[in-house]
């Protein structure tokens, strides 16, 4: 019997940072896809389940918190532009996307030169956070790290963690787009 069940619409949307979670700890989770109208109309049953990778101490847990909330930035700027500028604004988007990703880049430069997580010697939430938002950049642009080598790395080690590596590449992430507008 899984041990946790994530309730979300059928794309990875912000749903895939605790699906990298849950793969790369080796967690089991079952999967219940709801349509727009049912989260809408209330039909969706919700629980919270603590996951704790949140930092060794209180210092790193707010700055995870930091990190989160600059990915969260980064997420709403990309979310405007799939939505809403996507047929007129990729140029402009990703004239400015160097501009989002460097303090990001700074980050990883400030702990172990960039060899290690966001935040200390242990993988954390904002860890899979930022990764799932360097997946969906490359997927919009493969050269968008090219200019910033520690992102680069950081995210080809990631992605080359074991349980990690296998769920990125099987059916039951792929088979999800990133979000509904690219089918």
């Amino acid at each position: 019997m899984p041990g946790f069940t994530l309730t979300y619409f059928p794309v990875r949307g912000r749903a895939e940072p605790i699906r990298l979670l849950l793969a790369d700890q080796g967690a089991i989770w079952t999967e219940k896809e709801v349509q727009i109208d049912d989260w809408f109309s209330g039909k969706c049953e919700l629980k919270k389940t603590a996951v704790r990778i949140a930092g060794s101490n209180k210092e790193e847990s707010a700055r995870i918190d930091m990190v989160n909330d600059g990915v969260e930035d980064l997420r709403q700027k990309f979310s405007r532009f799939v939505f809403i500028e996507f047929e007129t604004g990729k140029e402009k988007y990703l004239q400015d996307l160097p501009n989002q990703l460097s303090p990001f880049e700074k980050i990883l430069s400030n702990n172990a030169n960039g060899t290690k997580f966001v935040v200390g010697d242990k993988i954390s939430f904002a860890d899979y956070n930022l990764l799932d938002m360097i997946h969906c950049h490359l997927d919009l642009d493969p050269k968008c790290l090219a200019s910033f080598p520690l992102l680069s790395a950081y995210s080809q080690r990631l992605d080359k963690r074991p349980k990690l590596s296998d769920y990125l590449k099987s059916e039951k992430r792929n088979k999800r787009p990133i979000t509904p507008k690219h089918k």
